[in-house]
């Protein structure tokens, strides 16, 4: 492998900084599920307020902008790393787990958070509406331990980058 030192140190910087935005990120998840999300879901649908725009804690905008930042410094790392074969290839293995989660996030998670601020808004009775929460719940503790899997993958994988100078 004929790698530059420019390329190499272009290489670090983005998998190094797709990494500490990716912890960023999980720190914010963990916050989330551990102090917001057990306050909201205690009590469906009267905590379900929380989650509204302009009365509550709506996270929206926050998680649109962080999910935007890291997903464009991970595909920054995958191009500045193309040539370095195992650090593509391991990339592009995380990337596709945390995509995957991405789009389960956008097809279950999303719609239901968007289905609980209606019920805030409306007051509407839903059957099994406490299943339904504590479901959502239980299914974001294994989200975020995916999330933070990948990230943690992402360790061995700077480590290994980093060592190639040596």
């Amino acid at each position: 492998m004929n790698i530059t030192t420019s390329y190499l140190t272009r290489a670090e910087l983005w998998l190094y900084i797709t990494t500490l935005v990716y912890f960023l990120m999980n720190g914010a998840q963990i916050f989330e599920t551990l102090v917001f999300v057990p306050k909201w879901a205690a009590a469906p649908p009267d905590n379900f307020k929380l989650l509204l725009d302009g009365r509550g804690a709506s996270l929206k905008n926050f998680w649109i902008v962080f999910h935007s930042l890291h997903e464009a410094t991970f595909i920054l790392a995958i191009i500045f790393c193309w040539r370095i074969d195992f650090a593509r290839n391991w990339l592009l293995v995380l990337f596709a787990i945390h995509f995957a989660v991405r789009v389960w996030t956008l097809a279950f998670f999303a719609p239901n958070i968007i289905n609980f601020q209606q019920l805030a808004e409306t007051n509407a009775v839903v059957k099994d509406l406490a299943a339904k929460t504590a479901r959502w719940q239980l299914l974001n503790y294994v989200r975020v331990a995916i999330f933070i899997a990948v990230s943690i993958g992402l360790i061995p994988l700077c480590i290994r980058l980093f060592n190639l100078r040596q």
